[in-house]
């Protein structure tokens, strides 16, 4: 499994961002459909939500290319993992998959903390 470590700058994006362009590769189109049932609208949507929070760039193993991670609901409540690239200011998703129960629990505890500060 993938390791992520924090980068603030991440967490402000996420928040900041209005809208996400996406670019995505055909065979990133189908993979996490076939292999964990989860869809482009899915994905998408965990972006859209406003309320997907930061994993944080993947540091192991090691990638070619900067791997990002967040982790966020669905419409439908749905908790995805989803890692991604950044590509020209685009959105280039890699794998999307249902969240384990440390990362919900990563995300509620931050979740937590975030709603307690405002």
């Amino acid at each position: 499994m993938a390791k992520f470590e924090f980068v603030e700058w991440l967490f402000y994006w996420l928040l900041e961002s209005r809208s996400f362009d996406f670019d995505w590769d055909m065979a990133n189109r189908t993979k996490s459909r076939t292999k964990h049932n989860v869809s482009v609208g899915e994905v998408e949507e965990v972006f859209n939500s406003g309320v997907a929070l930061p994993l944080g760039i993947q540091v192991s193993p090691p990638a070619s290319e900067e791997r990002l991670g967040i982790v966020g609901p669905t419409i439908t409540g749905r908790m995805l993992q989803v890692v991604f690239t950044l590509r020209e200011g685009r959105v280039r998703p890699i794998s999307a998959r249902p969240a384990h129960h440390k990362e919900r629990k990563q995300y509620e505890t931050l979740l937590r903390k975030i709603t307690q500060r405002v």
